[in-house]
């Protein structure tokens, strides 16, 4: 047996062995799932006190239903409205209705009187299956049992503390709505709601994670999204078996098409109005429950150097801008890689003046301008990973401390060349013009390799590695979307919203490569009102410019009145 058939079998084995192994699931609700509860009150009590043990903030409380059934009910204290719990619950539980006062109700009846006469909570059912009440009590509701009845009143009076809505810290907007989503589920979907008055919003819900059972929102909006497109989501998302979804980056990288590409397929977002932004142009938008962040798919590459606020400004001065973060972005990529090649194989293409001050720079330095180069990214990496990891209160003094001490200690000691400080400083600022983190992250990752492959082989490396990147984003796809579209393949409508941004009245079409049932996103009344000349109004020429009785500098208007505007 060879070698390489040895790892093929023992490849397998470990698949085999890995199929075998039991997942480590909720050993109660993944068992007993079909069990129904008892009507014997107390065997339903010590049901509940032996699953789930004893814990303080577990609240049992025993009463009575009109003074004649006995009742328990149990709640997390630390999860429920209390003030609300005794108002709404037991109150209405223990106070016989006025027109039942001197009655005996019947236990068969009592159902039915509860629901009709007593409960007024919204959200209250009834339950019989064991393992959906000690959900329903696990995730914030209060489950009443009923001594001699084979169902319990499941009510739901979840509240936990959470944050207020606030301006999102990653994604800064000059000019633009400051709201952000939070970490709870259902604020955010009604953020969504309250931007998206229309019968088309559609939210299907989905439960991912054997331990945590994070509750998952697909939403979409019916008629622009293609259908195709909301059911390769939910397959995705479906297909996936993990302990806990603490986050929705967990469920990223599972529902990727590329795991091993540096570059971003799905695209996150803590804004609102992108979000909505990018339903109306026809993707679909991923929540988690517990995470402030959404997903956006399909994505493609010019979304990354694109922000918010592009479509809230005019769009000669966005087209502007947008120009100038691609330039960083490209700049950030491979001006270190540019900075090694020639300074090591060809110094001739620097203007000799310039020449004699870089070669004065580096005397002295005993490293070769790789060494350089690959020593200040590494130190500015670590600089700004130990700046986002300080407390708020240190991590400035930390920034300023590394990039003018440090540089400067660096410099003086003949470490580092005061032309290396100048390009790597550049190329940090560059990157941070970037609006998406994670792609900001895979150029600097790329930096690495292209930096070590011009200095083995020069302009030739940069070159070879600068058309291997390219490669690589042209045989992405983000959920059979090419990465570079519309660029490549082609769409002339699609590039009106690339590195320029063409006005809004002009975009009449959504994405075409989103394959969307309803591409039009302009009435045809606005492209004839847009074409037509503008009517102005109070033009001089035309309405004159007489003020009160002042006739100094007044122009004849040109319907044929003196200038006087009228009897004003």
């Amino acid at each position: 047996m060879t070698i390489w058939e040895w790892v093929l079998k023992r490849n397998h084995q470990k698949k085999r062995s890995r199929k075998q192994e039991p997942p480590v699931r909720d050993s109660y609700m993944e068992s007993k799932d079909t069990k129904r509860i008892s009507p014997d009150l107390e065997r339903n009590i010590q049901f509940i006190k032996e699953l789930l043990g004893f814990s303080e903030d577990l609240i049992l409380r025993r009463f009575q239903i009109y003074g004649h059934f006995q009742v328990a009910m149990f709640y997390f204290c630390n999860m429920v409205d209390e003030a609300a719990a005794s108002v709404e619950i037991l109150k209405p539980l223990m106070y016989t209705p006025p027109h039942l006062a001197g009655k005996r109700i019947p236990l068969n009846d009592l159902k039915e009187t509860l629901m009709n006469d007593a409960i007024y909570h919204s959200k209250c059912s009834f339950e019989n299956g064991q393992a959906k009440i000690v959900e329903a009590l696990l995730r914030g509701g209060t489950i009443v049992f009923i001594d001699g009845l084979e169902e319990a009143i499941m009510l739901e009076t979840k509240q936990v503390e959470k944050r207020a809505i606030q301006q999102p810290d990653t994604e800064q907007v000059i000019r633009g709505p400051r709201e952000g989503f939070i970490e709870q589920l259902a604020t955010n979907i009604s953020l969504l709601r309250y931007r998206l008055p229309t019968t088309d919003f559609r939210m299907e819900s989905m439960v991912i994670g054997r331990i945590t059972k994070s509750k998952v929102a697909v939403c979409y909006l019916k008629g622009i999204v293609n259908e195709a497109l909301v059911e390769e989501v939910k397959t995705r998302l479906s297909a996936i078996d993990i302990d806990g979804v603490l986050d929705v980056g967990y469920l990223e990288q599972f529902i990727e098409d590329n795991h091993f590409s540096p570059f971003p397929q799905v695209q996150n977002t803590e804004r609102t109005d992108k979000a909505v932004a990018n339903l109306l142009e026809g993707r679909v938008i991923i929540l988690v429950d517990g995470s402030p962040f959404a997903l956006i798919v399909p994505t493609v590459f010019n979304q990354f150097y694109q922000t918010a606020e592009d479509y809230s400004e005019r769009f000669l001065m966005v087209s502007f801008i947008r120009l100038f973060r691609l330039l960083a972005l490209a700049f950030s990529l491979v001006t270190p890689s540019l900075y090694v090649a020639i300074i090591s194989f060809n110094p001739e293409l620097i203007p000799t003046e310039f020449a004699v001050a870089v070669s004065g720079g580096r005397a002295g330095v005993p490293f070769p301008s790789i060494v350089e180069v690959l020593v200040m990214e590494a130190s500015m990496e670590v600089l700004r990973e130990a700046t986002l990891r300080s407390p708020q209160q240190i991590g400035g003094a930390l920034s300023i401390v590394g990039v003018l001490v440090i540089g400067q200690a660096a410099v003086s000691a003949g470490f580092v060349s005061p032309i290396t400080v100048v390009v790597i400083a550049l190329t940090t600022i560059g990157s941070f013009a970037t609006p998406a983190y994670n792609a900001a992250l895979a150029l600097r990752s790329l930096r690495f390799p292209l930096v070590i492959l011009s200095g083995m082989f020069g302009l030739y490396g940069v070159m070879v590695g600068l058309i291997v990147i390219a490669n690589h984003l042209l045989s992405l796809k983000s959920f059979g979307i090419p990465y570079l579209s519309p660029v490549v393949p082609g769409n002339f409508d699609g590039m009106k919203d690339t590195v320029a941004r063409w006005p809004l009245w002009s975009m009449i079409r959504r994405p075409t490569m989103l394959h969307t049932p309803n591409d039009h996103r302009l009435g045809q009344e606005v492209l004839n009102k847009m074409e037509e000349e503008p009517s102005n109004t109070l033009d001089p020429l035309k309405v004159g410019n007489r003020t009160k009785e002042d006739s100094n500098g007044i122009s004849p208007a040109s319907h044929g009145d003196s200038g006087s505007g009228g009897n004003h």
